[in-house]
């Protein structure tokens, strides 16, 4: 498997809808084993699940006519429904032994179904071919990997960046530091810039510089990688402690102190929207994928993209996260036609010319140079930006623990408390652990 620049086509995308599926295996005990007699042609029926919206569903429904032209003695029974849905309907499967063949899976459960052996090992068909990663960057497939075993494969991917609005940086008069260099402190003193400037909108509202960006717990871990920790241990365990928390939170303190971060009483009142979105903040930090909503929902359209800011100048330590993956259930009964499965829709130019960036930049070199942007387009704005920040991709993806969807929630919360100024950063720390604890039982 080779390491691979990411050279053109494709991006955006944000991956949030689900589905339900039914799933064909029994329940044996023996984990199956790749073939050695090549390929097997006798007809069988796969099911394949996936969560998404109708837009979806009719790109998988026009990649799966195209795989059962190549391969005519597999034939795909489909089924889709909305996130939260798909979820329950996945854990019910999983308690029966009865997943799915082929399923789209998310990265915050990969720990949960791997505790008790629920998903397919696909190393085994990696390496005899079946599956053909030389296309992936290989620091992007190791957030498919617990306990030595390949229990996903990630379809596309997003990294994080610095979102700016120039318009709202020009009024106030603020410069936005350099960004291949930048620290935290730096990006601490163009938000004070910018929100001491005193500038409103038309409608009266003040302009800052961002929203306080220690409230968001996947910037804590990005933060913890430039330190050099790993975030989740390979047990699922935390590799940090109480004081690194607070570290964290002390770099805004100053910045909260001072009420130079958005309000976020007003942050709370424009939800789903934010400041960055009603042009409100000069930048924002999130995945290089947000770009085409940031735009719809601004209006703007000269949003830009900038590196983030660093521990140490230019060492930014960032990673490919999977928009989503494809996994298999342990279960099936026909591991090896899964796995071509897998193959088709990760690799297939055609996939990708069909997908676009739908569902995030494609993993796969050859998909992503299939994908049709227009110069200027966002997709060809998030491709120049991935390109530009390849070699800052120096991590593997963090795969959370178990009940990583309540921590993250639990950490969001405090920070609507720390930000009223009801509770310390110790105290935040002290009931976030407590949370944590308990629900990654």
């Amino acid at each position: 498997m080779k390491r691979t620049l990411w050279k053109t086509a494709a991006v955006v995308a944000v991956a949030a809808l689900a589905l339900t599926a039914c799933s064909s295996g029994d329940s044996g005990e023996a984990e199956p084993t790749a073939s050695t007699t090549g390929p097997d042609t006798s007809p069988v029926t796969l099911n394949f699940t996936w969560w998404g919206n109708d837009d979806r569903a009719a790109r998988y429904n026009e990649a799966l006519a195209l795989f059962k032209e190549k391969y005519p003695y597999i034939t795909v029974q489909t089924s889709f429904a909305g996130f939260p849905d798909y979820w329950t309907a996945r854990s019910t499967e999983a308690a029966g032994r009865s997943l799915p063949d082929v399923m789209q899976f998310d990265l915050s459960y990969l720990r949960e179904f791997n505790q008790n052996g629920q998903l397919l090992d696909l190393q085994e068909w990696v390496d005899n071919g079946t599956i053909d990663l030389a296309g992936f960057d290989e620091t992007l497939t190791t957030a498919g990997v617990l306990e030595d075993k390949m229990i996903g494969i990630p379809t596309s991917t997003n990294t994080f960046a610095m979102f700016q609005n120039p318009n709202v940086i020009e009024a106030t008069g603020a410069t936005f530091p350099d960004e291949a260099e930048y620290t935290w402190e730096d990006y601490n003193e163009f938000i004070a810039d910018v929100s001491s400037a005193g500038t409103t909108t038309a409608d009266g509202y003040a302009l800052y510089g961002a929203v306080d960006y220690t409230a968001t717990f996947w910037f804590f871990i990005q933060w913890l990688l430039q330190k050099g920790n790993t975030p989740f241990e390979d047990d699922g365990t935390f590799g940090f402690d109480e004081a690194d928390v607070v570290e964290f939170l002390e770099l805004t303190a100053d910045l909260r102190a001072d009420k130079q971060v958005y309000p976020v009483d007003r942050n709370l009142a424009l939800a789903p929207k934010g400041g960055f979105t009603v042009n409100e903040t000069a930048s924002e930090m999130s995945w290089d994928n947000f770009l085409a909503a940031y735009v719809a929902d601004s209006g703007t359209q000269n949003l830009s993209m900038a590196q983030i800011p660093s521990i140490e100048p230019g060492e930014k330590a960032l990673f490919f996260k999977p928009s989503m993956l494809l996994s298999s259930g342990a279960n099936t009964k026909y591991p090896e036609q899964a796995a071509t499965l897998i193959n088709f829709l990760l690799t297939d130019p055609e996939v990708g010319t069909i997908f676009g960036t739908s569902k995030g930049v494609p993993a796969d070199a050859d998909q992503r140079a299939a994908v049709d942007t227009t110069e200027g387009s966002v997709d060809a704005q998030v491709i120049a930006y991935e390109e530009k920040v390849a070699e800052q991709v120096t991590e593997s993806t963090p795969i959370p623990v178990k009940g990583f969807g309540t921590i993250e929630a639990k950490w969001r919360t405090l920070a609507e408390e720390l930000a009223y100024g009801t509770l310390s950063p110790d105290e935040f720390a002290e009931q976030w652990f407590a949370e944590a604890e308990f629900s990654t039982q």
